[in-house]
C-alpha cells in the first residue's frame, strides 16, 4: 500500500472521529432528580436545557460572549471533545452554618472549536448537584487568543412559566433596595429610579440582581446567583418579559466599553441554579460554597465567631454622632476647642460596652467613629486623603482601649470606613491591618459609602471585586478577618479565604432608624432568607428592644416584636452577630436579654423545618462542642400557627427549652413588647403547636440538662 493511500485512510479516519462526536451529550445529578442536555444547534451555536424530575425548567438557553474589537462566541462551534466524571467529598468548615459539607456531583466537561479559520477554542463545564446546576466557561491557552474585552456575556436562563418572583433591581452599585414580589412577566426594575435616595444607585436596564428566587405554580423553587466572584464583573441578570427569559447583563464601567478584560487562560464565575421542591432545602443547599475552591488559608482558628455589642446603633438614632468636631489647618487635623460633644467612640464610652460584653457573653465590641475624617467625607466629592485609618481622635485612646478589653477578655473589632475612595485605603491597608496585629484585633469591619473613586467605576464592577477581594487576602496576612458592607455579592468565597466571614449586602437594620419610606417591612426577613441569605453569611444587627424608640426618633421604629428581633439570631446567620441595641435598653430587660446571652453563633448542624418565601421560616440550629440547641421562627405581617416536631434532637436525651414567644396581643406595631417566656421539659419526642403574632417571632434555647 503506498503512501499516498496510508495517508488519504489516516485523514477519512481523522474525518470519520471527528465526525463521532456527538454534538448533544446529556448528563444527570447523583440522584437523577436533575438533568441537563447541552446541543451544538445547526448553526453551531451551543444551547441547554435543564429538568427537574421530568419536568422543563429551563427551555432552549444560549451561551456565548460578545467582545471589542473580536468576532463574538456566538456560533459555527463544533465539538470535539466531552467528558464526564463523577466527585464525591466531604469536606470540613472551620466555621459555619454545619461542621461538615458533603460535596457530591456529577461533571460534564465539554471542548467546542470555532470551524473558523482561527480555531477559537471555548470550554463549557457543568456541575450537577442534587440541588442544582453550576457551570462556567473556560478560555484555554490557544495561539489565536491572548487576551480578551468582554463586553457582553450572553448567558441565557429562560423559564417555562410565569414565575412568582422575588427581586431586587439589577443596581450597579447597591444592594439595599427593598425585595419587590412579582410575576416574572411584571418585573420593572426601573420603576425603583424614583424611589432612590441611597449614597449610590445605578439602575441602567430592566434586570435583577442576584440571587433571585422563584416559585412556579406546582412548588418547585428556582435560584439563580453565581460562585467564586473572582477578577471579574458581578452579573445582573437582563428580564425578557415577554418571553419569560433571564439575560446575564455584567456591571460595566463608565471608563472603558468593556466590561471584563482578561489574558488567557481563565474561567469565569460559575453561573448557580438551585432548583427544589420545597422552599426549606434553598436554604439547606451547599450549591454556592461547594463551587468555590478548597481552603488557601490554613488554620484560621485566630478567628473566633462571636457576638459583638459596639458604637453603631446610637449614631443612627442620633444619640452621639461619628465625627468628634475638628477642622482642618494647614492640612492637618486639629482639636481647635470646637468639639461638639456628641462624638459617640470616646474611651469612657467603649469601656462601658467592654464591661457590659464581658459580663454579658459577648466577646467583642465594634467601635465606629474612632479614627480623624469624618467631619468632611459626607457630600465630598474628592474623598481621596480624608480618613486616616492609623490616628484616633483625640479622645479615643486606641491603647487603653485594646489593652483595657484584653484585660476583660474581650476583642475590639475595628472600623475602617473608606468613604469608597480605594486609593487611600489601598495606600494605607498593610499599616492599618499592621496596627490591628500589633494590638491582638482579628476582625475589622469595612465600610464603602459613596461613589466609587475613581470616577467611572461602580461597587459591583470588575475593577471593584478586586479591590474587594484583594483587601480580605491581604487582611488573611495579618490574621485579619473581613466583615465588608456596602460590597460585592456573596459568592462562597469564605470556603476559600475563611477570613470573608460576613458581610451586609441587603438593607439592613439601619434603615429602620433613618428610612423616610418607613423602614423594613414586617415581611423583609421572611424574604431574605431565601434569597439574600443563599449567597452566605450576613451582617444584619438584630436585637433592637427599643423597637419605637421615640426618645430619639418619634417617626421611626423596627416593624417586627421584640420575639421577631431575637429569632434572627438563629434564622439570619453570620459568625458573627451583633447586640445592636444600646447597653441601657439590654439592662432594663435582662428577662429576654438572656437569649442572646445564651444563643450560640458557630454550628454544627442546622435543620430548616418549615417555610414558605416571604411568608415565614423556622430553622434549629446546633451548637458546636455544647450539644445544645437554638430554635428560631420568624413571619411576615400575617400572624400564623406553626408547628414544631422535635425529632432532630438527639435520642435518649432530656432538654430544658426556654420559650421566648409572642404574648396574647402581641403586634409588630400596636404591640410589639408583649413577650412571653415560658420554660418547659422536652425531648426528641416532643412536638409543639405555636401561635406568631403579626410580625412576630419565636426563639428557643434548647439545653442539654
Amino acid at each position: 500500500m503506498n503512501n499516498k493511500l496510508l495517508g488519504g485512510l489516516f485523514f477519512l479516519c481523522l474525518m470519520l472521529f471527528s465526525c463521532s462526536v456527538k454534538q448533544d451529550v446529556n448528563i444527570a445529578s447523583p440522584d437523577s432528580n436533575i438533568q441537563l442536555s447541552f446541543t451544538l444547534d445547526n448553526t453551531g451555536k451551543p444551547h441547554y436545557e435543564v429538568f427537574f424530575k421530568n419536568k422543563k425548567i429551563l427551555k432552549k438557553s444560549s451561551l456565548g460572549f460578545d467582545f471589542q474589537d473580536k468576532k463574538s462566541f456566538e456560533d459555527h462551534f463544533e465539538m470535539i471533545k466531552s467528558s464526564k466524571q463523577k466527585f464525591n467529598e466531604t469536606w470540613k468548615m472551620p466555621w459555619g452554618e454545619q461542621a461538615e459539607v458533603v460535596n457530591d456531583y456529577n461533571e460534564l466537561k465539554l471542548e467546542l472549536q470555532e470551524k473558523s479559520a482561527l480555531k477559537r477554542k471555548l470550554n463549557i463545564i457543568f456541575k450537577i448537584y442534587n440541588d442544582g446546576v453550576g457551570f462556567r466557561y473556560e478560555f484555554p491557552k490557544q495561539d489565536n487568543l491572548k487576551e480578551v474585552l468582554i463586553t457582553e456575556e450572553n448567558t441565557e436562563f429562560n423559564l417555562t412559566e410565569d414565575y412568582k418572583t422575588f427581586w431586587t433591581p439589577g443596581d450597579w452599585d447597591i444592594y439595599e433596595h427593598l425585595y419587590s414580589t412579582t410575576k416574572l412577566s411584571e418585573i420593572d426594575a426601573k420603576s425603583y429610579i424614583p424611589k432612590t435616595n441611597l449614597a449610590q444607585s445605578y439602575i441602567s436596564e430592566n434586570s435583577v440582581n442576584t440571587p433571585v428566587t422563584m416559585v412556579g405554580e406546582d412548588g418547585v423553587h428556582v435560584s439563580f446567583h453565581e460562585a467564586a466572584l473572582v477578577d471579574y464583573a458581578g452579573m445582573t441578570l437582563k428580564v425578557d418579559t415577554l418571553n419569560l427569559g433571564l439575560k446575564s447583563s455584567l456591571v460595566g464601567s463608565k471608563n472603558t466599553v468593556y466590561k471584563v478584560k482578561k489574558t488567557l487562560p481563565f474561567h469565569t464565575p460559575w453561573r448557580t441554579i438551585q432548583i427544589t421542591d420545597n422552599a426549606p432545602d434553598l436554604i439547606a443547599s451547599n450549591l454556592i460554597v461547594n463551587l468555590n475552591e478548597p481552603n488557601k488559608l490554613g488554620d484560621v482558628s485566630w478567628f473566633t465567631p462571636m457576638k459583638y455589642t459596639g458604637v453603631w446603633w446610637e449614631m443612627h438614632l442620633g444619640k452621639s454622632s461619628w465625627d468628634y468636631g475638628m477642622e482642618m489647618e494647614d492640612g492637618v487635623w486639629k482639636d481647635t476647642g470646637k468639639a461638639h460633644g456628641k462624638h459617640g467612640a470616646t474611651t469612657e464610652n467603649v469601656k462601658q460596652f467592654i464591661d457590659f460584653s464581658s459580663k454579658n457573653n459577648i466577646g467583642g465590641v465594634l467601635v465606629e467613629g474612632w479614627n480623624t475624617g469624618w467631619e468632611r467625607w459626607i457630600g465630598f466629592e474628592e474623598r481621596e486623603g480624608v480618613f486616616d485609618f492609623l490616628t484616633p481622635y483625640p479622645d479615643y485612646n486606641l491603647d487603653e482601649i485594646t489593652a483595657y478589653a484584653k484585660e476583660k477578655g474581650v476583642q475590639i473589632i475595628m472600623h475602617h470606613e473608606t468613604s469608597a475612595a480605594t486609593a487611600t485605603y489601598e495606600k494605607q491597608q498593610d499599616a492599618a491591618y499592621a496596627l490591628m496585629q500589633k494590638h491582638g484585633m482579628h476582625a475589622v469591619k469595612s465600610g464603602y459609602v459613596g461613589k466609587i473613586l475613581p470616577k467611572g467605576e461602580y461597587h459591583h464592577g470588575q475593577y471593584m471585586v478586586n479591590q474587594y477581594n484583594n483587601a480580605a487576602i491581604k487582611a488573611a496576612k495579618y490574621q485579619v478577618a473581613v466583615n465588608a458592607h456596602e460590597p460585592i455579592k456573596a459568592t462562597g468565597l469564605r470556603r476559600t479565604y475563611p477570613n470573608i466571614i460576613s458581610r451586609e449586602g441587603l438593607r439592613g437594620q439601619e434603615f429602620n432608624a433613618w428610612s423616610q419610606d418607613g423602614g423594613n417591612p414586617p415581611e423583609h426577613l421572611s424574604i431574605v432568607a431565601f434569597t439574600r441569605m443563599l449567597a452566605g453569611p450576613i451582617d444584619f444587627t438584630p436585637g433592637i428592644f427599643n423597637i419605637k424608640f421615640d426618645q430619639y426618633k418619634k417617626d421611626n421604629q423596627v416593624n417586627t416584636t421584640l420575639a421577631h428581633q431575637l429569632a434572627l439570631y438563629v434564622v439570619i446567620y453570620s459568625p458573627v452577630q451583633m447586640a445592636a441595641d444600646l447597653v441601657e435598653h439590654y439592662e432594663a430587660n435582662p428577662a429576654p436579654f438572656q437569649f442572646i446571652k445564651d444563643v450560640g453563633v458557630d454550628w454544627e448542624k442546622t435543620d430548616v423545618l418549615n417555610g414558605e418565601v416571604g411568608d415565614f421560616v423556622t430553622i434549629a440550629r446546633k451548637e458546636r462542642n455544647t450539644g445544645n440547641w437554638f430554635l428560631g421562627a420568624i413571619t411576615d405581617e400575617n400572624s400564623r400557627t406553626i408547628n414544631i416536631n422535635f425529632d432532630f434532637l438527639d435520642t435518649d436525651t432530656n432538654y430544658e427549652a426556654i420559650l421566648y414567644k409572642d404574648g396574647e396581643n402581641a403586634h409588630w406595631n400596636t404591640n410589639p413588647l408583649d413577650l412571653k417566656i415560658e420554660k418547659i421539659e422536652i425531648t426528641n419526642q416532643s412536638k409543639l403547636t405555636l401561635k406568631l403574632a403579626e410580625g412576630g417571632g419565636l426563639a428557643i434555647s434548647i439545653i442539654k440538662k
